[in-house]
């Protein structure tokens, strides 16, 4: 009987899989990114003050207009640099609190990180995150001066 408990929780684990969120506001846009069970969403603002103002605001919206609520969210990767140091540290800020607040683990990359990779995507990041061992909840800025 446990096996067969055992065998039916993980089916539902690998069932419900959890959305990704990929926050890139280094550059000259920011770019947010949603991969989930079988969609991939994004979306670019300008990257202005006004709208480092409202990142959170932005992330709800594009959350909701895809129906997936934060809590839904197992993962948050975060573009650390080098690039915009305002666009670097109102993202960081804001993925620091959705992790405090709701718990989600983020992973900040650098696209240094994974230099000798041919698939850059944005899709791609996550995998590989995880297959260079990009550590969680770790942050470590690089700024253009």
């Amino acid at each position: 009987m446990i096996l067969f408990s055992s065998e039916i929780e993980f089916e539902l684990k690998n069932r419900i899989k959890m959305n990704k969120l990929i926050i890139d506001a280094a550059s000259d846009k920011i770019f947010l990114m949603i991969i989930s069970n079988a969609s991939i969403y994004n979306i670019t603002h300008e990257n202005t003050k006004i709208n480092y103002e409202k990142l959170t605001i932005i992330i709800n919206d594009f959350l909701s207009s895809k129906n997936i609520k934060i809590t839904k969210i197992s993962a948050i990767y975060i573009n650390q640099g080098s690039g915009s140091f305002a666009g670097i540290r109102n993202s960081m800020s804001v993925v620091k609190a959705f992790n405090v607040a709701k718990n989600i683990d983020y992973y900040c990359y650098n696209l240094d990180d994974f230099k000798d990779e041919k698939d850059l995507s944005y899709e791609n990041i996550p995998n590989l995150c995880k297959k260079y061992k990009i550590k969680k909840n770790l942050i470590n800025p690089i700024y253009i001066s």
